[in-house]
């Protein structure tokens, strides 16, 4: 078993039901062909730098490595036993590159924090 999460580059304004619509038809193997979104590519970077997926070595907190990384989310199948550490990590970084956050377990939808007003 594993414990699921994705994070998503949609528009600004999406909703949890348009991550849900697009968590669907990626299940459903549909991909749409266009340059890989930064922030993607930023969040990519970024978390496999700490927690590297080619090749996930021991201690890994992947199940399933290479993550799945399209243009506009990464998928990350994580070990149910990893350290919390690597939840806050995944959820900073989400927060940081502006994606949305889904949680496959129970379908939840977390948006990025509204930036600090000043």
């Amino acid at each position: 078993m594993s414990f699921d999460l994705s994070v998503w580059a949609l528009p600004d304004r999406a909703t949890p039901m348009d991550v849900r619509a697009a968590v669907q038809l990626c299940r459903q193997g549909q991909h749409y062909d266009r340059y890989p979104d930064p922030r993607v590519v930023a969040f990519y970077r970024a978390i496999t730098a700490r927690y590297p997926d080619r090749p996930a070595g021991p201690g890994s907190p992947w199940v399933v490595a290479p993550l799945h990384a399209a243009n506009d989310h990464i998928e990350m199948n994580l070990n149910p036993a990893c350290e919390d550490q690597v939840l806050l990590d995944i959820e900073r970084l989400a927060g940081e590159c502006h994606l949305m956050l889904f949680d496959y377990q129970d379908g939840s939808v977390y948006p990025p924090p509204a930036p600090a007003r000043r």
